[in-house]
């Protein structure tokens, strides 16, 4: 069994969550159930559970960062050029002084900006790489855009950043070779979806409160106009059949009188599990927390 995690730390990540998610999985998952697609893809913590521990014959995956989903294309296809030059960033990295690893990873931003603003395909491996090699030396992980797209995540702080994961690398190239990668809008993927199909939905959470919305992937936020309209997303490939997962953040960690999702997703179950706040600028502000699991079944 070929087994895999993610490949980068991904602000909302469900590593933490998957033995909760596990118990939702339906019974029927890689039997009748022979189908999967994920929307909002992330960083793919529950895809490559899935993928390791079922048989399934077609997949979809899909995210509307175009750089991430670089990153899936660019490990599906060239997996050991990938591994290559990320064993470079790493060696050098982990040999440079603190103001060493300033310099170089700043100009390494601004190369990811300038190649990212720039879309060249023929610079597609490179932009992969600095990807994950920002993501694994950067503050908490985040990937988080200004007004002008531009990545502007400061240098974290780690002693030995692991930038180049060999073995999983390998892993995750391997689960992806059947799985079909798409860039795009959510509603992109409702053509793919039949009664067969699993989906489990990871839209961006909805800030618990109105400071804590603290990373933007894109330029347009996810507000909830558009929490709204998945939700009509959720009600047609219910229609359909298909088995139906979602995630997001619980109002009532702020506002016990906030009920938007328990409204919103009523004709569903609501599941209210505990998480870790794993991202925050404040250590003492990290701690636990309640999410949603909504599933139709």
């Amino acid at each position: 069994m070929v087994v895999a995690k993610s490949f980068v730390k991904w602000a909302g990540g469900k590593s933490q969550l998957l033995v909760d998610i596990q118990k939702k999985y339906p019974v029927e998952l890689g039997r009748g159930i022979v189908r999967y697609c994920e929307p909002f893809v992330g960083g793919g913590a529950v895809l490559f559970d899935v993928l390791s521990r079922y048989k399934i014959d077609e997949v979809l995956i899909n995210d509307i960062n175009k750089e991430l989903v670089n990153a899936y294309v660019q490990i599906k296809l060239y997996a050991d050029e990938l591994i290559g030059e990320l064993g470079v960033f790493q060696d050098m990295f982990w040999n440079m002084t603190r103001e060493e690893r300033k310099i170089y990873y700043y100009n390494k931003r601004e190369r990811f900006n300038y190649l990212k603003i720039n879309n060249d395909e023929k610079i597609n491996l490179e932009k992969a790489t600095l990807f994950i090699f920002l993501n694994r030396t950067c503050f908490n992980g985040l990937f988080r855009v200004n007004h002008k797209g531009q990545f502007n995540v400061p240098l974290g702080s780690y002693k030995k950043p692991l930038i180049c994961d060999t073995p999983n690398i390998k892993n995750i190239s391997t689960l992806l070779q059947n799985v079909t990668i798409r860039c795009g809008d959510y509603k992109n993927c409702s053509t793919f979806i039949d009664r067969n199909t699993f989906v489990y939905l990871d839209p961006p959470y909805r800030p618990i409160t109105q400071t804590s919305n603290f990373t933007a992937y894109t330029k347009t936020p996810f507000d909830d106009k558009k929490q709204i309209e998945l939700s009509k997303f959720v009600n047609k490939i219910h229609q359909v059949g298909a088995k139906v997962i979602i995630s997001n953040s619980d109002p009532k960690n702020n506002n016990m009188h906030d009920d938007f999702f328990d409204k919103l997703y009523q004709p569903y179950h609501i599941k209210r599990i505990t998480a870790k706040r794993m991202i925050n600028c404040q250590a003492e502000n990290r701690g636990n927390i309640s999410e949603l699991l909504i599933s139709n079944y």
